[in-house]
């Protein structure tokens, strides 16, 4: 790979190109949100800090940007784009706030929504939005967790007085864990079986009133205070339990099934398991939304670490006697590089995610088939169980490159790693959500299959011969010559052809291991058990080929940028440099997974050899520019206030020395 002088863009003209397709709701974001702090103080007991998120909530009332998520029908402008962007641009500020603020319009609006019908958009969406109403989203149960097909809060419908009552038949089915239940929360969208009748049509979902105007918890409702937490305190968390509470008719939220007075039982899909994945399915924007919370609480960590590693310096340079900034040591630079990296492809896939989430579910947008649907399901818990994992590893890592000033809370790493640490498992388990991914692209190709689609299938067939050779010889080669790619591993093309063909042999081995699991008579569940690990393989491999191809795509449209409703050139400086990031984050993950495509002779020990050695060296390219590439996130400089970041104490000369020996 030749290298020469990576050149400097503007922070202007990259940070137009991160911002991406919402750049004007960024713009606007920092503008209203910028001037406020958003620091709560780090002493406040969880009352006090309960209390100032609360009251943080109306800064984002009055700017109007939670409305514009919502139908035209209530005044809001549908773009559900929009408001997703600037809710994870929270995560710059304080984590409580995003949460309790996700709750109440992601989670709690969102469902009465999306679920709802007239009835319930006229009575309750305005009041929801102006923070009227708080609510709560009772869906997870203590004794199922990620299993809500199955969990057990009923919802029996009496006739007699056209209700529906709402019981917790046990402890395990306390709802738990419930964002603004144990202060604020006056209602709450409770997902329960539903019964009518003889007939047990599945989980649907009902509002359920939880305490008066005054505050006052409601006969039936029992709500308990899940206390202190290792972060997040400043939101209201609890558990519900109900004991024959009754709720109107109307309050089930109808917009796939309803119940007549009577007791008559309809919905707009037949099967149970179709409509209930359906319902879950319009309810993916709280998943994508954990997502892009996470990556911007890893920018703003990386920005803080990467800051601090310019002016921190340690050891003396014998040939200068000056001391070195702790960024020029390669070490700190493959600490942070290789992450802030990865953080630009992550940015780039979560826009995708949240593009292709508003072509779906904007109001005025065609209706898409299920496949489609399913497809961005998919797409949506690959990337929060990678977007997350990387918050956490990343914060960590940011956090010990900033030594013991990173652990002072004044200097905000601490509460980024403890407020993101329950990212991994809420809004979905991530090692629950990749076996989701894995099982449904092997839908996808029993699909496939099934419809007899030779252009479908003979890839993966080839995939699968080719993974028994590569694990029966040690030897592979990559699936096809490609025009115009070169074997050597400095070339672009080929980095991503070995993403790709990861990602084709790691499912193909899943197929072929799991393929008894077909056969009758078999045990599926001890099939399904014992290769769980290739399903996580395969998963992670499906999910890093993706971020890798929005990365890539990226790439491209740098190149491009608009203004007044017109393509022009931009400086091709932001290209550039955006190429070699690029470069680094797909060079990271294949060394990560030097073993697989070493064990698979996808890449020859020299090969393999060669990688460290190119990372390093784009971390050396990269170095002058780490400060541009953090800058570019354009976190609000109100948001990033940390003593450590106010510049060393000056060094003593030898005369102030001197001064203070003769005066001791």
């Amino acid at each position: 790979m030749t290298r020469t002088p990576t050149p400097a863009p503007s922070v202007e003209a990259l940070r137009h190109v991160v911002d991406g397709r919402w750049a004007n709701v960024r713009d606007e974001t920092r503008e209203q949100m910028g001037r406020y702090g958003l620091a709560a103080d780090p002493d406040f007991t969880s009352e006090q800090y309960r209390a100032w998120v609360l009251e943080a909530l109306k800064p984002l009332i009055a700017s109007g940007r939670p409305l514009t998520g919502f139908d035209p029908s209530v005044g809001g402008q549908g773009d559900v784009g929009g408001v997703v962007t600037s809710f994870a641009m929270l995560a710059y500020g304080d984590l409580s706030l995003l949460v309790k603020a996700g709750v109440q319009w992601g989670l709690f609006g969102g469902a009465v929504q999306v679920l709802g019908t007239s009835r319930h958009h006229e009575k309750y969406l305005r009041k929801i939005i102006d923070g009227e109403l708080l609510g709560c989203f009772a869906m997870t149960e203590t004794g199922h967790g990620s299993d809500v097909q199955h969990l057990h809060t009923t919802a029996t419908y009496d006739r007699a007085t056209e209700e529906f009552v709402i019981d917790t038949p046990h402890p395990g089915a306390r709802k738990d864990y419930i964002g603004n239940a144990a202060r604020d929360g006056r209602m709450a969208v409770v997902f329960a079986q539903l019964h009518v009748g003889e007939k047990s049509p599945g989980v649907h979902a009902f509002l359920v009133p939880l305490r008066d105007e005054n505050g006052t918890v409601l006969p039936g409702v029992e709500v308990t205070d899940d206390g202190r937490k290792a972060g997040l305190n400043g939101v209201d968390n609890g558990r519900l339990a109900f004991a024959g509470v009754r709720v109107p008719r109307e309050n089930l939220l109808n917009h796939f099934a309803d119940v007549a007075a009577d007791g008559t039982y309809s919905s707009s899909i037949d099967n149970e398991t179709a409509r209930f994945f359906t319902m879950l399915g319009t309810l993916v924007r709280g998943r994508i939304s954990v997502a892009g919370g996470a990556g911007a609480a890893a920018q703003k960590a990386l920005t803080l670490a990467v800051r601090y590693g310019e002016q921190r310096r340690q050891f003396s340079d014998p040939s200068s006697g000056e001391e070195i900034a702790v960024l020029d040591y390669l070490a700190h630079q493959r600490k942070l590089l290789p992450a802030l990296a990865t953080s630009y492809a992550m940015q780039f896939a979560q826009d995708d995610l949240v593009a292709r989430m508003h072509e779906i579910q904007a109001p005025g947008k065609p209706a898409v088939g299920a496949r489609e649907q399913r497809r961005l399901e998919q797409s949506a818990a690959g990337i929060k169980a990678i977007a997350t994992w990387h918050a956490t590893a990343t914060i960590q890592t940011c956090r010990e490159a900033c030594g013991g000033a990173g652990y002072l809370e004044e200097n905000l790493l601490p509460a980024l790693k403890a407020d993101t640490d329950v990212f991994t498992t809420f809004e979905g388990d991530n090692t629950v959500l990749l076996q989701l991914l894995a099982k449904e692209l092997l839908s996808d190709y029993g699909r496939t299959i099934k419809k007899g689609n030779p252009l479908g299938i003979a890839p993966l067939l080839g995939r699968q011969l080719a993974s028994v050779g590569a694990e029966r010889t040690g030897l592979a080669s990559l699936p096809r010559r490609v025009p115009g790619v070169s074997p050597d591993i400095t070339d672009r093309r080929r980095r991503s052809t070995l993403l790709q063909v990861r990602r084709d042999d790691t499912l193909a081995t899943a197929i072929r291991t799991l393929a008894p699991a077909m056969r009758k008579g078999n045990d599926e569940f001890t099939v399904f058990n014992s290769a769980q690990d290739l399903l996580l393989t395969a998963a992670r491999a499906h999910v890093d080929a993706v971020v890798e191809e929005s990365f890539r795509n990226a790439v491209e449209r740098a190149t491009e940028s608009r203004e007044g409703g017109t393509s022009t050139d931009t400086d091709p400086q932001v290209r550039a440099l955006l190429e070699r990031v690029y470069d680094l984050h797909v060079l990271s993950v294949i060394d990560r997974e030097r073993a697989w495509y070493l064990e698979t002779g996808r890449l020859t020990a020299a090969e393999s050899r060669r990688i460290r050695p190119l990372v390093n060296e784009l971390c050396a390219e990269l170095r002058p520019h780490a400060r541009l590439l953090v800058d570019a996130f354009g976190i609000p400089e109100a948001w990033l206030s940390a003593p450590m970041l106010d510049g060393p104490a000056p060094l003593p000369t030898a005369a102030g020395v001197a001064d203070v020996v003769t005066a001791g």
